[in-house]
């Protein structure tokens, strides 16, 4: 009897690692998704033939989403990021609404395109080593000043 309950418990187990991965891949193509449709709205917006109101309400949507001021402040509990729920998505879909239907498939194949590029391991080392020599610089140079 113990024994099936451990076989059960198992299972449960695996099925929850199936879950989270599952979730976790779910959300990872979300997230891609997302990246390369926020790169075809920045592309729609530069493309000379999308409408000026379509880009002057996508400035607005993204001022607001990037603005520290927002209609309720966001430490009241739950209504505090109720309008950056609803506000933001709604103003994103009236920008791809606003947008000929033409110009966002041309934007959204040349962002897929872009995204789908194979990113350089070797030049991210690179630039992150950069970075890092003139941060410590920087702190020789800030330890050498204060010492006079």
């Amino acid at each position: 009897m113990g024994r099936s309950s451990t076989q059960g418990g198992d299972r449960h187990s695996v099925d929850a690692v199936a879950t989270k991965s599952g979730v976790l891949n779910s959300l990872r193509d979300r997230a891609r998704h997302l990246k390369a449709d926020t790169l075809a709205l920045y592309l729609a917006c530069r493309d000379p033939r999308t409408p000026w109101p379509a880009r002057l309400l996508a400035v607005a949507v993204v001022a607001y989403a990037l603005s520290p001021l927002d209609l309720i402040p966001d430490f009241i509990p739950v209504l505090g990021y109720l309008d950056d729920l609803i506000v933001v998505p709604l103003g994103i879909t009236l920008v791809l609404k606003l947008i000929p239907d033409e110009v966002m498939k041309d934007c959204r194949e040349r962002a897929l395109a872009e995204t789908a590029r194979p990113t350089s391991r070797a030049g991210a080392i690179v630039v992150v080593a950069i970075w890092f020599v003139l941060a410590v610089l920087l702190g020789i140079w800030i330890v050498e000043l204060l010492n006079g």
